[in-house]
């Protein structure tokens, strides 16, 4: 009898926290709009809207958490 390989499953945080494109880059949200807003300036704010990509280094551990994606 042949064992069966474990599927691994789809982390449900990674999958609500990173985008994937059509070329297989990795997008995140930038961190620091949560609270204190009223100190940073508009520009700060309004920099922190905008998605950001994941860094290389980063890509082949989120990769392992998506592994449908």
């Amino acid at each position: 009898m042949r064992k069966k390989v474990a599927k691994s499953k789809t982390r449900k945080g990674v999958a609500k926290r990173f985008k994937i494109t059509g070329t297989g880059k990795i997008l995140r949200r930038k961190q620091g709009r949560r609270h204190l807003a009223e100190c940073k300036n508009r520009k700060r704010k309004r920099n922190l809207r905008k998605v950001a990509l994941v860094a290389a280094v980063d890509v082949p551990r989120i990769m392992e958490c998506l592994p449908f994606a």
